[in-house]
């Protein structure tokens, strides 16, 4: 097992393009994020799409990538955009209002 220094920290924003909204997808965001010990936020946007930024070990940023592709029960996922950001100050997950 990898040392806790030799742990890669990661942050990346998910554009979520699909049937994801009126599907609780910010609302089961927060609850895989946390269950996976992630920091991070999600929000609707107005055209539709949905955004995350997920934070924390590489391997479990990559799980919740791995769960976004699925979304809760009634998304359908087309695609997703990926890109790497800059980690947040703080930590916790929070659902922001639409952008």
């Amino acid at each position: 097992m990898p040392d806790r220094a030799e742990i890669e920290i990661v942050a990346r924003v998910l554009r979520i393009h699909g049937r994801v909204q009126g599907v609780w997808y910010p609302a089961s965001a927060p609850q895989e994020t946390v269950r996976q010990g992630q920091s991070g936020w999600v929000r609707n946007r107005a055209d539709r799409s949905d955004e995350a930024q997920a934070a924390g070990p590489e391997a479990v940023v990559a799980a919740f990538i791995a769960w976004a592709r699925r979304g809760p029960p009634k998304a359908h996922v087309e695609r997703i955009d990926i890109s790497a950001a800059e980690l947040p100050d703080g930590d916790g997950f929070e659902v922001r209002g639409t952008h």
